[in-house]
């Protein structure tokens, strides 16, 4: 069976947030810090800079989907950071 993720990179160069979902966790890490090939344009700018913050688990897509939207949602630095801290 198939889990999803739902996950937040972080940039400390940039303060910045990224919040995305993927069925291959480690794989899409990668991704972000060397896009070679990939369809990422908001982290290619600043390869080699993304950690791993945060992520939950689902069973399925749309259950990470659903997630996901709800977090961007927040549109807030401060809820973000309260999840993460919530989380350790």
């Amino acid at each position: 069976m198939n889990s999803y993720h739902c996950y937040i990179l972080y940039n400390k160069e940039i303060d910045r947030f990224y919040i995305g979902c993927t069925n291959n966790l480690e794989k899409r890490i990668i991704e972000h810090n060397f896009p070679i090939r990939t369809r990422l344009t908001y982290t290619r700018k600043q390869i080699g800079s993304w950690i791993l913050v945060y992520s939950e688990k689902f069973s399925s897509k749309s259950e990470a989907l659903l997630r996901e939207k709800e977090i961007k949602k927040w549109k807030s630095k401060i809820m973000i950071k309260k999840l993460i801290m919530n989380s350790i």
